[in-house]
């Protein structure tokens, strides 16, 4: 499901708007859409600020008489939200604040479906493939989510797990090894390392035979019998990314 929010102050172009949206579900049914209309730029900082309202894509007209799109825009950037925004405007005069802003798109009115639809099927395919390199994991009650280029490793530590991340962080995760494996096991770079250890083979300097070498100077020292396999699967990683 992607969340995507309209803001327009205007109500029939908001309205006409969530029908163009409502007929690219019926064309391509495994696009379910959670749709939400604001007819005024304040409101939508509001949920975004107060209420951790999150969208995928964010529709947003420039001309708004309370706040503008563009001061919206800028707001939503300095909250550290970084979603994609497609400007509308009946006007060009804007484009280049536009994309000060990193907009994805700056679309001309009336919108018709030849252009808004193409936009959205590249759009939701970024969306989606950069949520494939994410994970949420349970942390302290909370569900926190993580970039999976950020994990380094994980860590047994009896009835909770550490994972260690590439800013320095580290979170106890309530969750067993298999489990937190499973979650990432479609990635790749991930290796299990006995039953104490899962390593992100991207922060890999070295393995020999005694040890795998981290980034930041970590040493985890192997298993019994375990190096032959783990040094495998190393090779076998760095060649098919090297392939791609």
């Amino acid at each position: 499901m992607y969340k995507i929010a309209l803001c327009d102050d205007v109500a029939a172009e908001l309205s006409k708007t969530k029908q163009m949206l409502s007929g690219y579900e019926v064309k391509y049914p495994d696009k379910e859409l959670m749709i939400e209309c604001f007819e005024d730029a304040e409101e939508l900082c509001h949920m975004v600020r107060e209420k951790g309202y999150t969208p995928d894509l964010i529709l947003l007209d420039i001309y708004m008489h309370e706040k503008t799109g563009i001061e919206a825009a800028k707001e939503l950037r300095n909250m550290g939200n970084g979603c994609r925004i497609v400007f509308l405007t009946t006007s060009r005069e804007h484009a280049l604040e536009a994309f000060r802003v990193d907009a994805s798109q700056y679309l001309v009115k009336p919108l018709s479906e030849t252009v808004l639809y193409p936009l959205l099927d590249r759009l939701l395919e970024d969306i989606e493939r950069e949520c494939r390199k994410y994970v949420l994991l349970r942390v302290d009650g909370s569900v926190l989510r993580v970039a999976v280029d950020d994990i380094i490793y994980c860590e047994a530590q009896r009835k909770v797990q550490k994972l260690h991340l590439a800013d320095g962080s580290r979170h106890l995760l309530h969750m067993t090894m298999t489990a937190i494996y499973e979650m990432l096991s479609c990635y790749q770079e991930f290796m299990r390392v006995g039953i104490a250890y899962i390593v992100n083979l991207e922060h890999v300097d070295g393995i020999n035979a005694k040890e795998i070498q981290m980034a930041g100077g970590v040493k985890i020292y192997l298993p019994r019998g375990s190096y032959k396999q783990l040094r495998e699967k190393y090779f076998e990683y760095y060649c098919e990314r090297n392939e791609e």
